[in-house]
């Protein structure tokens, strides 16, 4: 069994009350988060995303949007899943409930996600220039097309996670 919440295992990223955004890289200057002139702000696009997840335009791709809740969350790469701490007593029991809880899940409808390359997940609130002052989470992803499906699963009785699964599709 892998044991993911052992000292610098799992990165946990937070959120100020708003959505997680995983931006791809090479597009990071063009989210201005909260910031702008215009009358909707990137955050403001962001927040209006109905739903687990949503694809906003970024530059010449596209962010992927982890929306319905404020939720901390990490990515697994062995299950390719963004794990969102909803409730639980501890982190060793929420990821020991993992494999469970992927098993069990009713995925909601799957989204196209093309990315160039590596993204960072942050508070959609910040520009993506900013982003290492707000806390973010590299994930080394292939360039290429993914299936990306979600699912909010109960495995325990005091425990409630959200999960964000990718699957690379051939190109």
């Amino acid at each position: 069994m892998v044991r993911y919440a052992e000292p610098g295992a799992v990165d946990w990223v937070e959120s100020g009350g708003g959505p997680l955004i995983a931006v791809p890289e090479t597009v990071l200057p063009f989210w201005a988060g909260a910031d702008g002139d215009e009358t909707a702000s990137d955050y403001d696009r962001a927040c209006e995303v109905d739903g687990f997840v949503g694809l906003l335009p970024v530059g010449d791709s596209a962010a992927l949007v982890l929306g319905d809740e404020p939720a901390s969350t990490a990515f697994l790469p062995v299950h390719d899943t963004f794990v969102r701490w909803c409730a639980g007593d501890s982190e060793d029991e929420l990821l020991a409930r993992v494999p469970a809880a992927l098993a069990t899940a009713v995925w909601a409808d799957e989204v196209r996600w093309h990315v160039p390359g590596p993204v960072l997940l942050f508070d959609s609130a910040w520009p993506g220039r900013d982003s290492e002052r707000a806390g973010n989470l590299r994930i080394a992803l292939e360039p290429g097309p993914y299936a990306v499906r979600a699912a909010q699963v109960r495995p325990g009785p005091e425990t409630w996670l959200g999960l964000v699964q990718l699957r690379r599709l051939a190109d």
